[in-house]
Parts: C-alpha cells; sequence; structure tokens
C-alpha cells in the first residue's frame, strides 16, 4: 500500500488536515503503509487512545505513540500546528521565519515558534545522504556584515561557509554547504570527502587550500582568477548560489546568529535540492523526522559554543555582506 498522498495547495491542506485526527490518521498511514504492525508482538489490531496519539495492541497491551521518534515526539504543541509548520516551511517560496510563523499560526511565545521550525530544520538532514558527483564547483563565502580590518578569506567577524555546486549539463542540480573553521587545506578537504564522490570533476579558483585534491582521488581543474571580480566568471553557479542564499539569510531572516547559521544552511540545501517537486517536500520533513529528533530548548537558548554571553535567536549575524 503506497503512502497517503500530500497537499498540493492551500485549500487542500486545510481540508485534509484541519483536525487532530486527521493529522493522526496521515501519521499512521504514513509510517504503518502496510497496516499496523505491533512492534513489540507484531499484533496487527489496536485500540485508539484519543488524545494521547497511542495505537494500544489488542493482543499484548503494546502502547505505540505516533510520534515516536519524531521531532514532534512529547510535544505539548497540537499534531495541526506541527503539520501547518512544515507545510509552510516546505512549500512557501521564500521560506518562513519564525516571526511569520508566529503571527500567521497565532502562537503568543516567539521561542516556541523559533523551536518548532528548527526541529524541522533538524529533520531535514539526512544522515546517509548521497554525495555529489560529477561535475563540481567548490567555493567558499563569508557571512557577515561590512567590518574594518582584514579583507578575504582572513576577515574577521565573519563565518566562512563552504559551497559545492554540483553541474548536470549547463544547469545546477544539487548542492551542499557548511561552516567551515577557516580555508586551510584541512578545512577545505575535509568538507569535499564528506560532501563529494572521489572521481568527480571539481573546478576551482587558485586557492593553495585546494592544491591536494587530485592527490583525494578527485580531477581538479584550477583556475587563477586573477581579480575578484572575475570569481563570478569562472565559478558562475557557486557564486550564484552565494548570492541567493545572502538574499534569503537578509530577505527572509534579516539575519541569522553564527550559532544557527548552520540550521539555515541545512534548510537552505533542503530547499534548494527539492526545489522542482516542493509539494512533496512536506511529506519528506515528516517522514525524515523519525531519523533525528531535533534540538532541545536547552540546545537552542543555551549559551553559544566558546561565548559568555546569552545568544538569542534573532541576533543577526550582520545586515550585509562580504565577498
Amino acid at each position: 500500500m503506497p503512502r497517503p498522498d500530500f497537499p498540493k495547495t492551500i485549500l487542500e491542506f486545510q481540508q485534509q488536515f484541519g483536525t487532530e485526527e486527521a493529522c493522526a490518521k496521515y501519521l499512521i498511514e504514513s509510517r504503518w503503509p502496510d497496516g499496523f504492525s505491533c512492534p513489540h508482538c507484531a499484533g496487527r489490531e489496536y485500540y485508539w487512545k484519543k488524545g494521547r496519539n497511542l495505537l494500544q495492541c489488542k493482543a499484548c497491551g503494546y502502547q505505540a505513540s505516533v510520534t515516536a521518534g519524531t521531532v514532534m515526539h512529547r510535544s505539548k504543541q497540537p499534531l495541526t500546528l506541527w503539520f501547518w509548520a512544515a507545510y509552510l516551511v516546505t512549500t512557501h517560496t521564500p521560506g518562513m521565519s519564525a516571526l511569520q510563523f508566529q503571527r500567521q499560526a497565532g502562537i503568543s511565545n516567539y521561542e516556541t515558534a523559533f523551536l518548532m521550525l528548527h526541529k524541522l530544520r533538524a529533520a531535514m538532514v539526512k544522515n546517509d545522504r548521497t554525495k555529489l558527483n560529477g561535475v563540481v564547483e567548490l567555493d567558499e563565502t563569508l557571512i557577515g556584515g561590512s567590518e574594518k580590518g582584514k579583507p578575504g578569506r582572513g576577515a574577521g567577524g565573519k563565518v566562512l561557509v563552504a559551497g559545492a555546486v554540483e553541474i548536470h549539463g549547463e544547469a545546477v542540480s544539487r548542492v551542499r554547504l557548511g561552516v567551515i573553521p577557516n580555508a586551510s587545506k584541512s578545512s577545505l578537504e575535509r568538507f569535499v570527502v564528506e560532501n563529494i564522490e572521489p572521481g568527480s570533476t571539481i573546478k576551482t579558483d587558485g586557492w593553495a587550500g585546494y592544491s591536494g585534491l587530485g592527490k583525494l582521488g578527485y580531477q581538479h581543474i584550477a583556475t587563477v582568477e586573477g581579480t575578484p571580480e572575475r570569481a563570478s566568471v569562472i565559478l558562475p553557479h557557486a557564486h550564484r548560489t552565494f548570492s541567493n542564499l545572502k538574499s534569503w539569510l537578509i530577505g527572509t531572516h534579516h539575519g541569522v546568529s553564527e550559532q544557527h547559521l548552520p540550521a539555515y544552511l541545512n534548510e537552505f540545501v533542503f530547499r534548494f535540492n527539492r526545489r522542482k517537486t516542493p509539494m512533496a517536500a512536506f511529506q519528506t520533513v515528516l517522514g525524515l523526522a523519525g531519523e533525528r529528533r531535533g534540538p532541545t530548548y536547552r540546545g537552542l537558548y543555551g549559551v553559544a559554543k566558546g561565548s559568555t554571553e546569552w545568544v538569542h535567536p534573532r541576533t543577526p549575524v550582520a545586515r550585509g555582506f562580504a565577498r
């Protein structure tokens, strides 16, 4: 039996997921597409525990939660709200900020909206996702506002993000983004090994940090850019991706903190790689939710690593960008 269909319009969504019972039914059909099977005794029949989202096996009495192992597990928020969050995040073209979600969903507490969206972002990453392959453009960019001091890769007060863009023909297929500590050879090679299949052709600029890619089993094509203005000519797809990323961070989120930037990079990658099937991403988020439970409130609102100050979720890295 195939998994249940997902809504393609807002009207379909409202009709399909207007009640807690409808959302629970969707989760049951998604998690047990061939019919319920008790995790304890493989029994096929159950009692439905309304209000607790539990299926109690008629044979052994084992209680299985429809949200167990997901980002929704033990949440005090209704399933209808979780479904709205998943739908808005995955189908709204510019994305959805926590402030927008708070207003549209009528949530009184900003931190609740922020936590829910970050839990969904955690569910967007698969541990066994396939690596990029074929022809890949590779570069880094700085996320942060204009500040005095050293420019370029060694600039202070900014976050360095590595980006790999898979090219099929003349079009971009998939991307990978990640925060890296610096532009050293070891940092860049670690990002490459984690995200790109050996044997792929990697195009870069002439930065020395990429000089050892050939020894790692990649076909490396390095082009010296000469001037910064030529960078977008040498690696057009990578620079277009960085430009879209920065526009999204500023336009939708008005800047994000360094602490939470990796989560936003994950969302950007998830949405970009599924841009041709945006509606299917709704079910993907709920399906992937079983692989990880997402961050906790303490993890999101605690002290940032290496910092002695409280980091509010809306504290921006910057409101302008360099490079």
